[in-house]
C-alpha cells in the first residue's frame, strides 16, 4: 500500500460522539453528521474525520468514536454538535478504496508497512479516518496514521 507523509495543521471541527462497541452504530453516527452538515449547507467540498479513540484494551461499552466535520469558524454549531480541534501532527496518509475488504487489509498491514519504511507510530494520537468530499464521490477514503 502506498502512502505519502503529510504535516496536518490544527483543524477546527464540530463533532458528534457515541460510546459503545465499534461497528454499525458508527455508520449511523456518520450518516447523522452528514445529514446535519447537508442541512447547514456544509457537506459539499467538506472534510470529515472518523476517530476511534480507544483500542482492544478498552471495555466495549466505553469505546469512544467521533465523527468530525472540519469548519472554518469556531462558533459554528448548535445543540447537535460539540466543538473541538484536531491537533497538528505528522501523518502517513494512505488513500484506499472505501470497501470493507480493503479497509480490513489496511488494518492488518499498516504496522508492518510503517516498520518496513522505518517509521514509528505515534501512539499518543489516534489514527484518523479522513473522508474528503471529492474522494467520497470517487469511492475512496484516507487513513492518516500519526508518526514520530
Amino acid at each position: 500500500m502506498d502512502f505519502i507523509i503529510e504535516q496536518l495543521p490544527v483543524q477546527l471541527i464540530v463533532y458528534m460522539r457515541r460510546v459503545g462497541a465499534y461497528g454499525s452504530e458508527n455508520y449511523k453516527l456518520m450518516a447523522a453528521l452528514k445529514e446535519w452538515a447537508n442541512h447547514k449547507g456544509l457537506f459539499i467540498d467538506s472534510t470529515i474525520y472518523g476517530i476511534a479513540h480507544d483500542n482492544e484494551n478498552t471495555p466495549l461499552e466505553k469505546c469512544r468514536y467521533d465523527v468530525c466535520l472540519v469548519v472554518s469558524v469556531e462558533n459554528l454549531g448548535d445543540e447537535f454538535v460539540k466543538h473541538g480541534e484536531i491537533p497538528s501532527g505528522k501523518y502517513a496518509v494512505f488513500t484506499i478504496p472505501h470497501t470493507a475488504e480493503v479497509i480490513g487489509e489496511f488494518w492488518g498491514s499498516v504496522l508492518n508497512i510503517l516498520e518496513e519504511n522505518k517509521l514509528q507510530l505515534n501512539s499518543e494520537k489516534p489514527i484518523l479516518e479522513r473522508y474528503k468530499y471529492r474522494l467520497i464521490e470517487d469511492g475512496r477514503c484516507e487513513f492518516c496514521v500519526p508518526i514520530l
